[in-house]
């Protein structure tokens, strides 16, 4: 497979095994790559759902500048409306800062924001329909070039 298209996003955090157990909580992603970069002297980890090959990489850091919001985030699709409050709940229950739940309608969806240790912005959400959005897209690309 050749990587071509979003790769990746980067984001700096204090604390390695704090974000991505974070991640792997509210994101469901795993740890695919870890390293220390010898060149930066900083741990690094690359985190995937596997569903895409698209991976957050979080470069450990002793300040992190460049928080990922307020309204900058880092979008993930949930299964159920009742998936987002479950999360929200748990994330407050265990200190999170949470905002939302909250419904917009299609189509932005069902949605909460959750920050992560460092403060970067993790939106929850339901019925947003990316995939849908992209196919009439393409659709609609198509219909564009059909020859008369």
């Amino acid at each position: 497979m050749v990587d071509i298209g979003l790769t990746h996003v980067a984001l700096q955090c204090r604390d390695l095994d704090a974000s991505i157990a974070f991640y792997a909580r509210y994101a469901h992603m795993r740890v695919v790559h870890r390293r220390h970069d010898g060149k930066t002297s900083h741990e690094v980890a690359w985190l995937s759902d596997e569903t895409r090959p698209f991976v957050i990489v979080l470069i450990e850091a002793e300040r992190v500048q460049g928080v990922l919001g307020p309204i900058a985030h880092l979008g993930v699709g949930c299964a159920s409306r009742d998936e987002v409050d479950r999360y929200a709940a748990e994330a407050r229950a265990a200190g999170i800062s949470v905002m939302g739940p909250e419904d917009w309608d299609y189509p932005v969806g069902y949605f909460a924001f959750l920050h992560d240790p460092d403060g970067h912005v993790l939106e929850l959400s339901h019925g947003q329909e990316v995939a849908l959005t992209l196919a009439r897209a393409a659709d609609e690309d198509e219909a564009r070039h059909v020859p008369e």
